[in-house]
């Protein structure tokens, strides 16, 4: 391993995940600086020795706010690397979304973990691959992703997506890995969340994350309609976003009483939160149902939680639940089968614990450790 190596990994909003880059990278290299604008802990501490190099914030909303946010970082983050981190390799991550185009004017060793496919997500918003914004994204896309170090992405499905913009060859597929590294799932009748709420005896069928204009949670506000005889089952909707007060507006009017919305949890309570829920919620846009894949769908693995994926044939998702059976997916025209099949689970203990079962061992394959499989890839085209 060569010595005296540096490297600044960029993302505006660090969470688990780029901790777990960046300590993993600090074995081997020499200097590792995280170019941010906040750390998020879960688990997992930043390794002491990691300088920090802050920059601005990421703001969610609103949306001139958060572009305004983006746009700022990305000077920064151009600046910084051709001022005082001029001769650092760099490791892209995640935010803002566009940064990894920066590639395109910066001398730098400069590769990137790509976790959702632009210009290719915005087909949710309806966007066409004629639209000038699309055109000259994916354009760009061909010039950064040739002048790339290396390019990490986290599924085949994604890396099929890719292929469009740059040689199979470039393009690394590794997984990525939960907050949680065991199952810690305790039981309901000792679970703070579920005495918080009240919800004993009760079925859940949870959804935990963003409710934004393409997140399609009304699918599962759907589901719950078809559901609304089933007086054990309860569908909770924990989050926030754009689209939670609309949403909370069709169920009073569709009188739906077993459907619920919460607010996002404390890092505090989120294991019980999880934890309370006997189905897990994934959702992913059939319009671009190969762009991404919820970071979620492995935490509800770690707790042993069977899934309900709602996605497209091609997605990532159904070749999990597949390969994994620890869940079903079905795509957004089958929401009568999806429900029919919750009514039919839920009186089946002995098939949820086999899928719960599934998903312990599926978890196996989304470990931290993946984090080194990162940059033994790295090192190993490095040298």
């Amino acid at each position: 391993m060569p010595t005296n190596r540096k490297l600044v990994i960029l993302n505006q909003a660090s969470n688990y995940l780029t901790i777990g880059f960046a300590n993993a990278f600090k074995k081997e290299f020499d200097e590792v600086v995280l170019m941010t604008g906040s750390v998020h802990v879960q688990g997992e501490e930043l390794d002491s020795q990691i300088k920090i190099q802050s920059i601005n914030r990421w703001y969610e909303s609103p949306a001139s706010k958060k572009m305004k946010s983006y746009l700022l970082a990305m000077f920064k983050m151009w600046w910084l690397l051709m001022t005082k981190y001029r001769k650092h390799e760099v490791y892209f991550v995640s935010v803002p979304p566009m940064g990894y185009l920066l590639n395109i004017f910066l001398p730098h060793r400069f590769s990137m973990v790509i976790w959702d496919v632009y210009p290719d997500i915005f087909k949710i918003t309806g966007m066409q691959e004629s639209h000038p914004v699309y055109r000259i994204w994916a354009w760009l896309n061909r010039r950064s992703f040739k002048k790339a170090y290396r390019i990490f992405t986290i599924s085949e499905k994604m890396a099929e997506l890719l292929y469009q913009y740059v040689s199979p060859s470039k393009v690394l597929v590794q997984p990525i890995w939960s907050i949680f590294q065991d199952n810690k799932k305790v039981s309901k009748s000792e679970n703070p969340f579920i005495q918080e709420h009240n919800l004993q005896g009760k079925f859940i069928i949870q959804y935990s994350g963003n409710i934004g204009l393409t997140h399609n949670v009304e699918a599962l506000v759907d589901i719950a309609e078809l559901l609304q005889n089933e007086t054990n089952i309860l569908v909770q909707i924990i989050g926030r976003g754009p689209r939670k007060a609309v949403l909370e507006r069709v169920v009073n009017e569709r009188q739906l009483p077993n459907c619920q919305f919460l607010p996002f949890q404390s890092d505090e309570m989120f294991p019980y939160s999880l934890g309370a829920a006997d189905m897990g919620v994934v959702i992913l846009d059939e319009s671009t149902s190969k762009g991404s894949v919820p970071s979620k769908s492995y935490n509800l693995m770690s707790y042993g939680i069977p899934s309900l994926y709602i996605a497209s044939e091609d997605s990532q998702l159904a070749l999990y639940a597949d390969k994994y059976e620890h869940g079903k997916c079905f795509k957004k025209s089958d929401l009568q089968a999806a429900a029919d099949w919750i009514v039919e689970v839920a009186k089946k203990p002995e098939e949820m614990k086999r899928m719960s079962e599934n998903a312990v061992a599926a978890s196996s394959d989304f470990k931290r450790a993946n984090a080194d499989k990162f940059v033994a890839a790295y090192c190993q085209e490095s040298n």
